[in-house]
């Protein structure tokens, strides 16, 4: 956990400035996230895609998405050898 100071500094822990490559002089950015803080390295990779090329790539996805859901359809029920009711039946004696 880090405290932020009097002067509102923060220091960033060492794993997490080894694993971003962080180094003295680097900019960071701070980032509202919701009801966090996301800290952005500076070098980090930026999306130069508008909103809209972003949607429009989401919308794609999700419509690549549902048309391999419908060419794996489950079996019919008739397919499996039994039915919902042999479930509740079944190991029970009559």
């Amino acid at each position: 956990m880090t405290r932020v100071t009097g002067k509102f500094q923060i220091t960033l822990p060492k794993r997490l400035v080894d694993a971003f490559g962080i180094r003295v002089g680097d900019e960071v950015e701070l980032v509202p996230a919701g009801e966090a803080i996301s800290i952005v390295p500076a070098h980090a990779q930026r999306s130069s895609l508008s909103p809209q090329e972003r949607l429009r790539l989401f919308d794609e996805a999700t419509q690549r998405t549902k048309r391999s859901a419908k060419s794996k359809k489950l079996p019919a029920a008739k397919d499996r050898g039994w039915t919902r009711e042999d479930l509740y039946i079944r190991g029970r004696s009559s």
